[in-house]
This record gives structure tokens, sequence and C-alpha cells, in this order.
């Protein structure tokens, strides 16, 4: 049986401005994947309930956002130097209507076959018409929605796997995750300048992380929840002051952003020996031994973010196994396999659970502690994007092509 139960304090990312059909940032407007959208498609093909299918120049694997009637991607094109690229088309029509160079690169080629140098989705503040794009080492920039560059700033670092976590607005500043082999902190930009107004170091050792940050509300006051090599921090976000602290052994390469509800922020530690983690978020210092409520050893996800929906935490590991677990004492529910390779995060939209395959298949199911399959959907292509939803539709990003999918199934 489905239980929504929860009441889930998590600030919305850009405060003030966010309309109830945007999917303004990576994970929607809370960045936990939920969307309130109803009428989305259960079914859809190639030849069925694609409102438009349009092509998209270059490469990369940052997710669709979607404000203001404009959908918003960033790329890399390679003209015999690299370009790194903010593309945005229209919702109505799939037509392109800005494609704006932010940097130039040596090159365009990715050190991860998986990667690309636009893995990081961008985010937007329609209230401001503003966009905000976050290419790793090379570089960070705010746009206007015509396509024009308000600033730059770049934080060189070393990365065997390049870039991948994504930035998060909110309260007029812009958060970023750094991890790096030479160097790990967590900082926070003047959005409207770019200006850095407070930069926390990550403690000793540090190593490549991947992830976005989280901003919660715990109590009467907010968090910004950063998952970086062997622990993740809870910071104040107005003055990077470490509130407290968690650590996993070897937990590194962390890819999947956390969640959070109940009173805990479930974390997925990395590689080598991953697991999930669930932590009460009320503590104060390092909380490793008194705050760790449970651990999930078996399907753990190195790539997809968890989603919490109710009582339940649903995950799928990057070789296709989804698992439901209780979301307060990590009980496994059921465990299934879908097929197919995983990168995209789920989400939760119109009372239903999408999970997105590498090779462009969408697995439906309905919410709940037993697996109820609804659909599987495949389009062309692969998808290791994570999908929007918004105005009644999915966005759903390929390695060469943008689609709206809608319409009643």
């Amino acid at each position: 049986m489905f239980r929504i139960s929860l009441v889930v304090a998590v600030v919305t990312l850009l405060g003030t401005g966010v309309r109830a059909d945007d999917w303004p940032a990576f994970r929607g407007p809370t960045g936990q994947g939920h969307s309130s959208e109803r009428g989305l498609p259960v079914e859809w093909s190639e030849s069925s309930n694609v409102l438009w299918k349009t092509p998209v120049v270059g490469r990369g694997w940052s997710s669709p956002v979607v404000a203001d009637g404009r959908v918003w991607l960033t790329t890399a094109t390679d003209d015999g130097e690299g370009s790194l690229r903010l593309l945005g088309y229209e919702v109505e029509t799939g037509q392109e209507v800005v494609n704006a160079e932010v940097f130039r690169v040596a090159e365009t080629a990715s050190a991860n076959p998986k990667n690309s140098q636009a893995s990081p989705t961008p985010i937007v503040d329609a209230e401001r018409h503003r966009v905000y794009v976050h290419f790793g080492a090379d570089g960070t920039a705010a746009l206007t929605t015509s396509g024009d560059v308000i600033w730059t700033t770049s934080f060189p670092y070393v990365t065997q796997h390049g870039n991948g976590g994504s930035p998060v607005l909110h309260d007029g500043q812009l958060f970023l995750s750094v991890d790096g082999y030479d160097t790990a902190y967590v900082v926070s930009l003047d959005a409207a300048t770019g200006h850095e107004r407070w930069r926390t170091p990550r403690r000793q050792p540090i190593s490549q992380a991947y992830s976005t940050p989280l901003l919660i509300r715990v109590g009467d006051g907010d968090q910004l929840f950063s998952i970086g090599a062997f622990r993740a921090t809870a910071y104040n976000p107005a003055s990077g002051e470490e509130l407290w602290e968690v650590s996993y052994g070897d937990g590194f390469s962390n890819v999947p952003a956390p969640v959070y509800g109940h009173g805990m922020v479930y974390i997925a530690t990395g590689f080598q020996v991953p697991s999930l983690i669930a932590v009460r978020a009320d503590g104060a210092g390092d909380v490793t031994a008194t705050h760790t409520a449970w651990t999930l050893r078996r399907g753990a996800p190195l790539t997809p973010s968890p989603l919490l929906v109710g009582d339940e935490l649903y995950l799928v590991s990057d070789l296709g196994v989804a698992t439901c677990v209780d979301a307060v004492t990590g009980a496994i529910h059921w465990q299934q396999r879908l097929g197919g390779n995983f990168s995209a995060s789920p989400i939760w939209a119109d009372g239903r659970i999408y999970f997105q395959s590498e090779e462009g298949e969408t697995t439906v199911i309905a919410p709940g502690i037993a697996f109820e399959l609804l659909a599987t959907n495949v389009l062309d292509g692969s998808t290791l994007a994570s999908p929007a939803v918004a105005a009644g539709s999915l966005f759903i990003r390929s390695h060469d092509h943008l689609y709206r999918i809608g319409g009643q199934s």
C-alpha cells in the first residue's frame, strides 16, 4: 500500500519566482526529483505522444531545465577548438532560440566516455531572467535569457573523470561543490556579480567527487548539504560555517545527489564499497557514531540519485536493479531487475515513478511496497541525462536530440 505521510522540509532552490509547472534546476524545484504536474503520459514511443523532437548540437549530458516557456541545456562543440555553449528552446515548438558560446577551451573530449564537458545542469532564475551555467574547472557563468554573458569566473582543479556536480541557487547565492585531487571546497558566489562570498575547505584527506548540493530546512534554520569524498557536510548557507559532518570510510567519486525527509539525509557513499546511509540531520560536529540511522549495503547506486516518495526510498543501481526501501528503517520491500544500464536519476510525477535507462528505455511504475509495472517506453539513442517535467510533459535529452513527451496514453 502506498502511504504519503511525509512532510519534506526542503528549501525551494530559487525562493520566489518559480511557477508550479517549472523545472528550473537539476532534479526540479526542490532538488529531489518531484513534480506537481498532472496529465503526464504513461506510454510513448518514437511514433506516439512525441509532441516534438529537435536536434541538439555538440555533446553533453546536462539535464534539461524548464522555466518561463523555455528549455535549457548546455553542450560542447568542436570546430578545431572547443566551445562550451548554452542552448535554449521554445517549450511549445522545440525551436532553438538561444545558442550562445560561454567559454572556449583547448578540446571537448572527456576523460570518461560516460561523461562530457557539459554534464552539470544549468539553473534558471526566471524572475531575474538569468541562466547560470557551470562547466566544472572550465568555468562558471551567468547569462541573460537572451544569451548575453553577464559574468564569468573559474575554479581550476584536477579531476580524473571531468566535471559533474550542478550548481544550486538560493537567496542570491550560487553554491558549488569543488572536489578535485588537488583541492576541495564548497564555495558561495554572489549570483548578481559572480564575486565569491565564502569558501570552506574540505577536511583532509580529499579526493574527487561529482555530487550536487541540497538545501534543506532543519528546525528553524537552513542547511546546505554537500557530499564529498569520504565525508558529507552540512553548512550554514549564509556563512559557510560547518554545522555537522558524517564520515563513510572508502567513499569517493560520489555522483548521486542527496535527498532529505523524515528528518534524515540519504547519502550514496561512492565507489569501491558502495552503500547508502540515512543520517539524522539535527546533530552538531562529527555525528558518524551518533546519528547514522541505518545503512544499505546491497543495491546502492553509483550514479543515479535516490528518490524519496512518502515513506519509501527508491533506488536504481547502475546495472539496472531497482530497490524500494523503508525510508525510516532501511528494510528492503522489494528489488526488481529493470534491464539496461542507468545514469539518469528517477523522478516522481503525476503519482508515478519514472526510471530512465542509458539505452533510451523508461520504466514507469506505481509507487508502493509491492512492485507494479505500468509501462516500458523506448526512444532512439542513448539517454544519460535525467528527464525534466513541466508544462504537462516530460523533456528527455538523448545523445543528439531533445524530446517533449506529452498527451494522455
